[in-house]
Parts: structure tokens; sequence; C-alpha cells
């Protein structure tokens, strides 16, 4: 046998034992692949068709709550947000107008505080905080038109103004039994607006009627020491700028209307707060509402607040996400029970840390 015959046997056993080899791997990577696939849609299915939790499957709502967990570990709240120079200072842009789409007449505001500590004994209690009635003014741009209708608002969400319902009633011829039951409504409701009118609905934590507190007037806040802060305002959606924000520390507030003990000395865990009409709220854990930086913003960039940046008092807190810088404050009450929160309800992180 020549030699070039024998080299031609060899690499033909050669090309014949790599197709073997080959085809098993191929056939072992087939079944291999198949299996992860099936076993990945088995673990979507098994997500997908879990118990919701507040609009999310509850694997992923445990999954949040684990990275809240080691956020808290890791990072903690006592930390400091980096400031900036007054020089890297720009206007906030408007994202967000829940609760907003109104108005305010700046002499019905009063701040509502519930749940402070022997609050009988401030000359601002009433037996009733939520008979309070704030009052509201359309508001016109330059060009005579509503600010809210020319779109000068929300990046997200065009506002439910109240011409829109009216065009869409007058659309619609309604039954004469549903407009007594809508009069009726009304004729119930008195002059009191409807709460809760955003997608998330109502808090769970709206007051009840008769809910005792204090009436606090602007001037009852800004009395503390004015405080400016430049830091940096990051929202969820993955922009953020530096801005230069004015006003009062929550915690002196806090120390000035201090929250009532539990029976065994301990303060509550939690504070919460939403917007005079309901359509916007959030809950805090009490401790971050001391932070040296949690600022109730009566001023930005100079300026006193516009509309849609919450006036006449919002909050900053700049270790938290933008979604938790609640505008427009119209209630601060202490709790020992997770307060509500609009965007948890809506699928996001009730933590919202940096």
């Amino acid at each position: 046998m020549t030699v070039e015959k024998l080299v031609e046997e060899q690499v033909q056993e050669l090309d014949a034992q790599v197709q073997r080899e080959s085809g098993r791997r191929s056939r072992r990577s087939f079944l291999t692949a198949a299996v992860a696939a099936a076993g990945g849609y088995g673990f979507y299915r098994w997500i997908d068709r879990s118990p919701g939790d507040q609009l999310i499957p509850r694997p992923l709502r445990k999954a949040l709550n684990l990275n809240e967990a080691v956020t808290r570990t890791v990072f903690d709240e006592r930390g400091l947000a980096p400031t900036y120079s007054l020089a890297k200072a720009e206007e906030l842009r408007v994202n967000g107008i829940y609760g907003l789409k109104e108005e305010l007449v700046p002499e019905s505001y009063r701040l509502q505080m519930v749940g402070v500590e022997q609050a009988n004994k401030f000359p601002q209690y009433v037996s009733d905080v939520t008979a309070w009635e704030y009052k509201y003014a359309a508001k016109k741009d330059e060009g005579g038109k509503d600010d809210a209708a020319s779109g000068n608002h929300d990046t997200k969400v065009a506002p439910k103004t109240e011409g829109a319902a009216t065009e869409g009633a007058s659309a619609m011829k309604m039954s004469p039994a549903f407009e007594a039951a809508f009069a009726d409504l009304k004729k119930s409701q008195g002059s009191k607006r409807p709460r809760g009118q955003e997608e998330a609905g109502e808090s769970d934590n709206t007051l009840d009627a008769g809910t005792p507190g204090l009436l606090l007037k602007l001037e009852d806040v800004t009395r503390f020491e004015h405080r400016e802060l430049v830091t940096q305002f990051k929202c969820i959606e993955g922009w953020s700028q530096v801005v230069h924000w004015g006003g009062v520390r929550l915690a002196d507030l806090i120390a000035a209307y201090p929250p009532a003990k539990k029976a065994d000395g301990s303060l509550p865990k939690y504070v919460y707060m939403e917007t005079p009409d309901g359509d916007y709220y959030c809950g805090y854990d009490l401790n971050v509402c001391m932070h040296p930086q949690s600022l109730l913003v009566t001023e930005m960039m100079g300026r006193s607040l516009g509309q849609w940046h919450g006036a006449p008092l919002r909050l900053h807190m700049p270790i938290k996400y933008g979604y938790k810088q609640i505008k427009r404050i119209g209630l601060i009450a202490y709790t020992d029970m997770l307060p509500d929160d609009y965007w948890t309800k809506l699928g996001y992180d009730w933590y919202a840390g940096l």
C-alpha cells in the first residue's frame, strides 16, 4: 500500500470519527437546549400566573423587596447626596402633574398634620381636618388658554380637564335615571371634590371624616430656618438634573410637631403624605424624613414654586427617586402601618432609594 493511500484512509477515518462525535454532540446540545427552553418557559409561566401583588406577579414583588433590603443594608439612608455649585443648576422639567391640574388659591392652603403628640395643645388644632375645603381657580396662560389644555404640562399623561369631561358627557345622551343618580351623588358630596381620580385610585390611607389634627398655614411652615440645596433630581425614567432648592428642613417641622409616642414609648415607623385632593400620595420611613437633606421646598431656582412644580409646598428628598418627591403636600400623617404609595400600586418599588 502506498503512502498516499494510507494517508487518505487515515483522513477518511478521522472525518468519520468527527462526524460521529459531531452528531452525538448535536443531539445532546439539541436536547439540552430543548430542556432549557422548556424550563425557561415553565419558569416564565409560573411567574406570569403567580398571584398579583400591586400589579406585578408576587415573585417579582419579592425580588423588589430583596433589592430594597440589600440596598438598605449596603448604602443606608444616613449618607448625604452630593451637592453642586449654583452654576450647574438648571430649571427642572415638568414631569407628573397628579394632584396639580387646577391652580390652588394660595389663601386656602392648609397643611394638615395628623398623629401629632398632644395635638390639642396647639392653636392650629381642629377636631376634623378633613372638613377644610381647598379652593381652586382656573389658571390661564399668556394666550388666555388654560395651561393644562395648552400642552405645557406632563410629559407622560394628558390632564383630565373638566372641559374634556363635559364634552364627553354632552356627546353621549344620558338616561333620566342616570342623570338623577348623578345629581344625587353631587348633592351628597356637597362642594367636596372627588378624591383619588388618577390611575392608581384612592389611597387606602385617606383620612376618615372626623379625623382631628392640625391645620397649618404656610407661614407656620416657613417660620423655620431657611435652607438651600443644590442637588441632583433623579427620575426613574433615566434622566437627572441639578436644581437649586430653597425651603425648610422636614426634620425641623417634625421637631416642632412631633409624632405621638406609642404605648411602649417608641415612635411610629412611617410618614404618609398626599395632595389636597388625594390624587397623589407617598409613604416614607420616619428616619428618612429626618434626613438633613429632606427639604420642604417653597422655592426653586431662586423663585417661588409654580403650579406644575407643586406650589406652595413640595418635597425634595435627594436620596430618593423623583416619584417619591411629592408635590403640593396637603397632608402629613404619622403612622405605624406601611403607608400606601401611588406608584407602588402601579408596580414600582416602595423604597425608591438611590
